[in-house]
C-alpha cells in the first residue's frame, strides 16, 4: 500500500479531481440509502390499506408520490454517478500521463551503466503493464471505494438505529472479512511478481526478435525464438493455475462463511418482524440495507485483487525511479517533466526555449587551452575488474586539430569517445573540455559542444528531416538542405517521393548503409558543435558509400577540433597527430610523418598494410583495421 501512497503522492495537481469524485460519492450513497426508506414507506401504506386500516384512495395517492420520489432519485443517482464516472476517467488519464512522464524522464535521466545491460523490450513492458494496472486500480477505488465506506458506515448508523445488536454482527463481519482477503492476497502477490517476470523476459526477447529478425531468419531460428517465448508464457500458466486455485478457494471459503452471517441475519429480523417488534415496512428496510451491506463487502475482493497488481506492478516502476540519476542532465528535462504533471494530458505544448548551450564556435578562452585534454584518465566498466580498459591516459587535442586514436580493438579506442561526452565518469584522472573540467560541468552543456558521428548511424521513425533536425528541431528548412548538401545527401534526399518529408522507417531501414551514414553527418553538421568525435564513422560502408561520406567529414572537420577513431589507416595520414594505444596505455604520439619513422604500433601498421598478404590483413583487423 506504500506503492499506492507514493503514487497519490506524484499528483498533487489531481486533488480536485480526487475531491469531485469523493463528493459525488457521498450524493450516490446518500440518495442510495434513501431508497430502502421509500420503498419501506410505500410497504406499510400498502399493508395498512390491505388490513383496512387507512382509506385505499389514500394509500394509492401516497404510494404515487413515493414511486415519483424513488423515480427522482434514480434520475438524480445516476447523474451523480455519471458525473463522477466523468471525473474518475479523467483523473485515470491525467495519471497515466504524469505516470508515463515520470518514468521517462527518470530514464532520460539515468546514466549509460544502466542501458549497458538493460532490455529494450523488459523497459517498455514494464511501463505498459505498471501504468495500466495503476491506472485501473486508481480509477476502480475512485469510482467505487468511497460509495462502498460511505454506504457501509450509513448502514452500521441505520441498523443501530434499529437494534444494535444487529449492527455489532455487522461491524463484526467487514474485518472478519478483510482480514481473510488481507491474508489471502500477501501470497497471491508473491506468484505475481513471478509471472511479470516472466512477461517481462518474453517481452524483451520479443522486441529483440523483431528488431533483427533478419539474422534470425539468416539462421533458420524461428522455431527456437518461438519455443523460448512460448515457454515464458506456458510458466505463467502454470503460476497463474496455482494462484487461481488458492485464491478462488479462499474466496469461496470466504463467501460461504459470509452467505452463513447473513442468512442468520435475515432470520433474525424475520423473527423479529413474527413477533410484531418489526413492522413489515422495517423489516423490508433492515433487508435492502444488508443487501446494501453485502455488495460493498463482495466488492472488497475485487478492489483487493486490483490493488495487489498495482503494488505488485509499481514495484518495478519504482525500482527504476530509485536508480541514481547522472550528475545532471539539463533543465529542459526537468521542465517538460514539471509541464506535463502540472497542465496534464490536455496542456499545450510550449515551444522549447533556444538552446545556449549549442555554440557555433569554441567558447571565449585562451588560445592557447586545448579543446580538449585527457589528464591521467584511468576507467573500467566494472569496478571489481582485474584491470581497466584505461590505465593513465593523457593527450591534447589543440583547437581546430585532427587527432586520431589508433590501437587494437577492444583496446579502449571507443570508450574515450564515450568519456568526452560525459557517458561514463572517469574512475581517476581528469578530463577537460576547453579548460573546464567535464565532472563538474552540466552535462547538457558539454554535450552541446560535441557534435558525434558513430560507427552505427542511430536514426529515428520519422522523417528525413526530422532526423537531420534532431540536435536543432526549430532549425529553418534552408538550414536542414544546407546540411544535407555538405554531407552530400541531399541529392538522394530530394529523389524520394516526399523529399525531406519522406518516413524512413523504423532506424532508418528503408535507407542504405550510406544513405543513413549521410544523414547522420547531415545532423552533424547541423549541430555545429566547436568540437567533433568520429567513432570509425565510415567502417560500416562500401567503397562508394565510405568516399562520399569521408569528403562529408573532410568538410566537416575544418575548424573544428576532432577526435577520430579510425577504421583505415589511409583516412587518418593528413591528420595534425596520432594517439596509439595499447594495452589501455598511450604509447606514442605524434605527427603521421613522426610516427611512421619511430618503430612504433604505428610504423608497424604501415608495413602491414603494404605488405598486403592475407597475414598481414588479419592482423590489421585485429586494430579495427581495413586495408
Amino acid at each position: 500500500m506504500t506503492s499506492l501512497l507514493r503514487i497519490l503522492r506524484f499528483a498533487p495537481q489531481l486533488h480536485r479531481l480526487y475531491l469531485g469524485i469523493a463528493v459525488s460519492s457521498v450524493l450516490a450513497a446518500v440518495l442510495a440509502l434513501a431508497t430502502p426508506f421509500l420503498i419501506g414507506a410505500a410497504t406499510d401504506r400498502i399493508v395498512a390499506a390491505v388490513a383496512g386500516e387507512t382509506d385505499v384512495a389514500e394509500a394509492v395517492t401516497a404510494v404515487t408520490w413515493l414511486a415519483v420520489a424513488f423515480l427522482a432519485v434514480e434520475v438524480a443517482t445516476t447523474l451523480v454517478v455519471s458525473v463522477g464516472g466523468y471525473w474518475g476517467d479523467v483523473m485515470a488519464a491525467r495519471m497515466r500521463t504524469i505516470l508515463s512522464t515520470r518514468y521517462f524522464e527518470q530514464l532520460l535521466h539515468l546514466p549509460q551503466r544502466y542501458f549497458d545491460t538493460a532490455i529494450t523490450g523488459r523497459v517498455v513492458n514494464r511501463l505498459n503493464r505498471t501504468i495500466n494496472e495503476l491506472t485501473q486500480f486508481l480509477q476502480f477505488f475512485a469510482n467505487n471505494a468511497f460509495t462502498m465506506l460511505i454506504t457501509t458506515a450509513a448502514v452500521l448508523v441505520i441498523t443501530a438505529f434499529y437494534w444494535w445488536p444487529l449492527a455489532i454482527l455487522l461491524a463484526v463481519v467487514f474485518p472478519v472479512y478483510m482480514w481473510l482477503t488481507a491474508r489471502t492476497s500477501a501470497k497471491w502477490q508473491v506468484w505475481e511478481g513471478e509471472k511479470n517476470t516472466e512477461v517481462d523476459v518474453a517481452s524483451g526477447r520479443f522486441a529483440e526478435v523483431v528488431s533483427q529478425m533478419s539474422v534470425v531468419r539468416a539462421y533458420n531460428r524461428q522455431d527456437h525464438e518461438l519455443t523460448g517465448f512460448r515457454d515464458r508464457f506456458l510458466r505463467t500458466v502454470e503460476i497463474t493455475r496455482q494462484q487461481s486455485r488458492f485464491w478462488h478457494g479462499m474466496d469461496a471459503g470466504r463467501r460461504l462463511a459470509l452467505n452463513v452471517a447473513f442468512g442468520a441475519m435475515y432470520l433474525i429480523v424475520f423473527v423479529r418482524t413474527a413477533q410484531g417488534l418489526f413492522s413489515v415496512g422495517d423489516m423490508v428496510i433492515l433487508l435492502q440495507l444488508m443487501n446494501m451491506a453485502r455488495q460493498p463487502i463482495f466488492s472488497m475482493s475485487f478492489l483487493v485483487d486490483s490493488a495487489q497488481r498495482a503494488v505488485a506492478g509499481s514495484k518495478d516502476y519504482f525500482e527504476v525511479l530509485a536508480e541514481e540519476r547522472e550528475r545532471a542532465g539539463g533543465a529542459a528535462l526537468a521542465a517538460a517533466s514539471a509541464s506535463a504533471e502540472s497542465a496534464g494530458a490536455d496542456a499545450p505544448r510550449v515551444p522549447a526555449e533556444p538552446r545556449a548551450d549549442v555554440v557555433p564556435g569554441a567558447p571565449d578562452v585562451p588560445a592557447d587551452v586545448p579543446a580538449v585534454r585527457f589528464d591521467d584518465v584511468s576507467f573500467a566498466y566494472d569496478a571489481d575488474a582485474s584491470r581497466p580498459v584505461l590505465d593513465r591516459v593523457s593527450f591534447d587535442i589543440p583547437r581546430g586539430a585532427r587527432v586520431a586514436l589508433v590501437g587494437e580493438s577492444g583496446g579502449g579506442k571507443s570508450t574515450i569517445a564515450h568519456l568526452l561526452l560525459g557517458l561514463y565518469p572517469v574512475t581517476s584522472g581528469r578530463i577537460e573540455v576547453f579548460g573546464q573540467d567535464v565532472a563538474g560541468l552540466d552535462l547538457a552543456a558539454l554535450r552541446g559542444r560535441i557534435a558525434t558521428v558513430f560507427q552505427e548511424p542511430s536514426l529515428f521513425s520519422g522523417t528525413v528531416r526530422e532526423n537531420i533536425a534532431y540536435a536543432d528541431p526549430d532549425a529553418s528548412d534552408e538550414r536542414v538542405r544546407a546540411a544535407a548538401k555538405a554531407a552530400y545527401a541531399h541529392r538522394f534526399v530530394a529523389a524520394f517521393d516526399d523529399g525531406y518529408e519522406q518516413v524512413i522507417g523504423e532506424r532508418g531501414l528503408r535507407l542504405s548503409g550510406g544513405q543513413k551514414q549521410r544523414i547522420a553527418v547531415a545532423r552533424a553538421v547541423l549541430k555545429d558543435a566547436p568540437i567533433l568525435v568520429l567513432d570509425e564513422a565510415t567502417s560500416a560502408l562500401d567503397t562508394k558509400s565510405e568516399r562520399l561520406v569521408q569528403a562529408a567529414l573532410e568538410d566537416l572537420m575544418v575548424g573544428r577540433s576532432s577526435l577520430i577513431v579510425a577504421h583505415r589507416l589511409s583516412t587518418i595520414a593528413s591528420v595534425d597527430r596520432i594517439v596509439t594505444l595499447r594495452g589501455g596505455q598511450v604509447q606514442e604520439i605524434g605527427t603521421p610523418a613522426e610516427l611512421a619513422e619511430s618503430g612504433g604500433i604505428y610504423a608497424q601498421l604501415l608495413e602491414l598494410q603494404r605488405a598486403g598478404t592475407q597475414e598481414a590483413r588479419k592482423m590489421l583487423k585485429e586494430y579495427g583495421l581495413s586495408g
